[in-house]
């Protein structure tokens, strides 16, 4: 059992250093790490590997968003909360902020695992059942979530044209041979994180006093958004091509919240951070329910250990529980260290720095996996050139989540049409 947990807490060591590292996913030291496994398994058990990947997916997926609130650095699974979360900074809510995604993500995980008998007997049966329907699911989602965020006509006209639009900039990138990972950290670095810290310049030169003093109520209506969050992020184990971009969509839907009104920014975010943490762990779960992995790091399980059992399931729920519950203290000391240290420091300097940062990190994965610098450029100024117009237009930026929910309806309307 020693050895379990002492495996545990290496996962969460390199999860939580690739959670603060800007644009680094975890599937990056997953393949690192199973590219080692023929060294590795000399003198250690597959069992031992994948506790190793199960704790590390888990406590990259809720340390990732520190630097996404604080620093508004986008990642697949944080992208659409950046907004209110660095709304919430500049309100000086920093330690509130992280407070919320923090809880939202070990509330997703309790909720995935206290449900995990109903999904283990129910979905499995609609698995199969789901698939020629998924273009419609995430279709009808879109549209609803689409109409129920805007107040009048205008709005919904300008929501629905961003939705579409962004929908063509993800289908344009992607049928390209250009390595995935690399399109969609220039795509959501544009989208998400250069365009919101761009517009967020306009609004203050200085970072303003971080409020020591929190307050975090869990009410009706706040439990609700996390069970949401908990839900869907194991639904969208089961729906193929959904990920936690997807899953926001139906996230959003089900909680009822909105990321462009301040009264439900809490809701929203604790949504989101809920379905990111739980879809972690339910896309490893998945394996032994439908004996199909959900996740690069499910991948690189199910070539480690060729039969998953009840045991197996029971070792990785325990150390998910370990991962998320060790990456919560974390995520809080984490946050509250940069929050100090953000207090007074020049925020025009701070979000240059940010943003030549993200730069840098994009043009070394363009380099590293040889892609086309002119293309790219041209990609990453198109795309933060669209991840501007939801702040100047009024309406929120999770309509721009079309670039990977559009490709996704014509690609499954393709294969079942």
């Amino acid at each position: 059992m020693i050895e379990l947990v002492i495996a545990c807490f290496i996962g969460i060591l390199i999860g939580t250093t690739t959670g603060m590292i800007p644009g680094i996913h975890v599937n990056t030291a997953g393949a690192i790490l199973f590219a080692s496994s023929t060294f590795l398994l000399g003198f250690l058990t597959p069992e031992f590997l994948c506790i190793i990947m199960v704790s590390m997916s888990i406590a990259h997926a809720l340390i990732e968003f520190v630097p996404s609130m604080l620093l508004g650095v986008p990642q697949e699974g944080t992208a659409t909360s950046i907004l209110p979360g660095h709304r919430m900074v500049l309100q000086g809510r920093s330690k509130e902020v992280i407070r919320i995604v923090s809880v939202g993500g070990f509330g997703g995980i309790i909720t995935t695992i206290l449900m995990l008998p109903i999904f283990a007997l129910a979905l499995p049966m609609l698995h199969d059942i789901s698939k020629p329907f998924t273009w419609i699911i995430l279709l009808v989602a879109s549209i609803y979530l689409t109409y129920r965020l805007t107040s009048n006509f205008r709005d919904f006209l300008w929501s629905l044209l961003l939705f579409v639009l962004s929908g063509a900039l993800g289908w344009i990138i992607f049928q390209t041979p250009i390595s995935s990972g690399v399109s969609l950290m220039c795509t959501f670095s544009g989208l998400f994180g250069i365009s919101t810290i761009l517009f967020s310049l306009n609004d203050s030169s200085t970072i303003p006093h971080q409020n020591p003093f929190y307050e975090l109520d869990l009410d009706f209506n706040k439990f609700k958004s996390i069970f949401a969050g908990g839900i869907t992020g194991a639904i969208l184990g089961f729906l193929p091509g959904f990920g936690p971009a997807q899953g926001t969509v139906i996230a959003q839907a089900a909680s009822g919240t909105n990321d462009n009104d301040d009264d439900d920014t809490v809701n929203f975010l604790l949504a989101t951070s809920g379905l990111n943490v739980s879809d972690c762990l339910f896309s490893l779960i998945a394996i032994y329910i439908i004996g199909n992995p959900r996740s690069g790091i499910a991948v690189y399980m199910s070539y480690l250990i060729s039969e998953m059992t009840l045991n197996h399931l029971a070792i990785f729920i325990f150390a998910s529980l370990i991962a998320v519950s060790v990456s919560l203290v974390l995520s809080l000391k984490l946050g509250d260290s940069f929050s100090r240290l953000m207090s007074g420091v020049d925020y025009k300097k701070l979000s240059i720095g940010v943003i030549l940062l993200q730069i840098l990190i994009l043009y070394i994965f363009i380099f590293y996996y040889k892609a086309p610098f002119g293309y790219m450029t041209l990609a990453l100024i198109t795309s933060t050139a669209m991840g501007m117009l939801p702040h100047y237009i009024g309406v929120g930026k999770s309509h721009l989540m079309g670039v990977l929910i559009i490709p996704a309806i014509v690609i499954y309307m393709q294969m079942f049409i």
